[in-house]
């Protein structure tokens, strides 16, 4: 709990950040209320005191803000000196960062802050997930919150291909690539976002004017109207034990500075790690794109290998499509499912439910990894099914056993840990992400020359 001298320190600490309110008189007050109703756009008036505990939250949502920031202001820098096309792109990088002052530096900020966004946005979704803050009042948030999750995947994604390098022009090919495979429409959709039948000028001009444009744009609306439902539901859900009953928030404090000056310390840690980052490690930077040389191998990039790998495993149809959708489905279905209790605000459900998870991730590691070597060493299509079609061998038949082996252990879980539906409902989330995690290790640092299995 803060005592009053506590707080009197953190009201003196944090106002000596802004100099111009302790200006004496009718400005102090002046800028006082200024800067203490935007703030108040966006959080409570008082917050409950133990949701200021750094392990609730982890600073992410704070953190991914900052890093959105951080994108959007180097990118304006970036733009007055990038040319948007095949033959000047690649140049106008190298000039970026061999002549222009500071210009390697902005250029590694942006690079490592768009990586660094997405897997702090997926903790971030990962962390409101096991403290139950998807539940009501917060079901709408959980779906803008996905929403905000495939932005900064589109954004990463879309960004990737503007140096116009060798890694980045494959990367983007063998993505694009893979959207041949959706049944409907999605050749359509090829040719419309490539700008044509292959990778090539109107590609870069697309997704030049999507990423710096269309993205953005959709970024601050969704992340201020995700704060906002974050505001109207009174703040951040409050942490309470397995036992406790919901409702009780205790003691509550003024935001301003309790709150704001812990997120302004997280921001600044943030900052420091980002530059020095930048600083030690420069962004990739390969030969200029030659469409008529390929890498071997060719990777998509790093947030999409879990999906490549699939495509090693399973027919297109599958790997690309009905896994996916029938994943981003539940997602969005996850917070409107009837449950026996409202666990928000309880790690992981209940002891229960924790220790449920850690069988989860435990199997899931041991599942995938298995079945990989398997179907990489082991497994192969019979001679005596050769005339089957390819999408069955390949496609539903190995779906449906991993669907009856996921099935089997969410029910055998479910009976032997006599656990309720909120509780296996987030082992079977975590057996699943787990798995995908654990695909995309694989295929990021395990997959050498022609997509093999090598030891890193």
């Amino acid at each position: 709990m803060i005592t009053q001298s506590q707080n009197g320190f953190i009201q003196r600490l944090f106002y000596s950040i802004f100099p111009k309110i302790l200006r004496e008189g009718k400005d102090q007050n002046r800028y006082r209320g200024y800067l203490n109703t935007f703030i108040l756009h966006f959080r409570p008036r008082n917050v409950p005191e133990r949701t200021l505990r750094f392990t609730l939250t982890w600073g992410l949502g704070g953190m991914a803000f900052v890093l959105v920031t951080l994108l959007i202001g180097t990118g304006l820098l970036l733009k007055f000196f990038y040319l948007p096309s095949p033959e000047k792109a690649y140049e106008s990088v190298l000039y970026l960062q061999n002549t222009v002052l500071f210009g390697q530096l902005i250029r590694n900020i942006h690079h490592w802050s768009a990586n660094l966004a997405l897997v702090v946005v997926f903790l971030h979704f990962i962390r409101v997930f096991l403290t139950g803050a998807f539940q009501p009042p917060r079901q709408l948030n959980w779906v803008v919150g996905l929403g905000l999750l495939i932005l900064v995947l589109l954004s990463n994604f879309t960004g990737y291909l503007l140096p116009w390098d060798q890694l980045s022009f494959w990367a983007i090919t063998i993505s694009m690539g893979m959207l041949e495979y959706m049944p409907v429409g999605g050749i359509w959709l090829q040719e419309l976002i490539q700008g044509g039948t292959e990778v090539g000028p109107a590609t870069l001009s697309n997704f030049y004017a999507i990423h710096t444009a269309v993205l953005p744009v959709l970024l601050i609306f969704f992340l201020l109207f995700h704060f906002w439902r974050v505001r109207k539901a009174g703040g951040v859900v409050v942490p309470r034990g397995p036992d406790e009953e919901m409702g009780n928030r205790g003691e509550t404090v003024p935001t301003i500075p309790n709150l704001l000056l812990r997120e302004l310390t997280v921001a600044l840690v943030l900052l420091a790690f980002i530059l020095i980052l930048s600083v030690l490690f420069n962004a990739p930077l390969e030969s200029k794109a030659n469409p008529g040389l390929s890498l071997n191998p060719t990777k998509a990039p790093w947030y999409f290998m879990g999906i490549q790998e699939l495509l090693l495993h399973f027919h297109p149809l599958f790997s690309l499509f009905v896994i996916p959708l029938c994943m981003g489905i539940g997602l969005a279905m996850l917070p409107y499912l009837k449950y026996p209790s409202n666990p928000a605000g309880i790690w992981m459900t209940s002891l229960k439910g924790r220790k449920m998870a850690l069988t989860a991730v435990f199997f899931a590691v041991g599942a995938t990894i298995g079945g990989v070597l398997l179907d990489e060493y082991v497994i192969r299509c019979p001679s005596w099914m050769s005339d089957v079609p390819v999408y069955l061998t390949a496609g539903l038949i190995p779906f449906m056993v991993i669907l009856a082996v996921i099935l089997g252990f969410y029910v055998k879980t479910k009976q032997y840990y006599a656990a309720n539906r909120n509780e296996a409902v987030q082992t079977l989330l975590i057996l699943l992400l787990t798995a995908f995690v654990v695909l995309t290790v694989i295929g990021i640092g395990f997959r050498g020359p022609g997509m093999k299995l090598v030891w890193p």
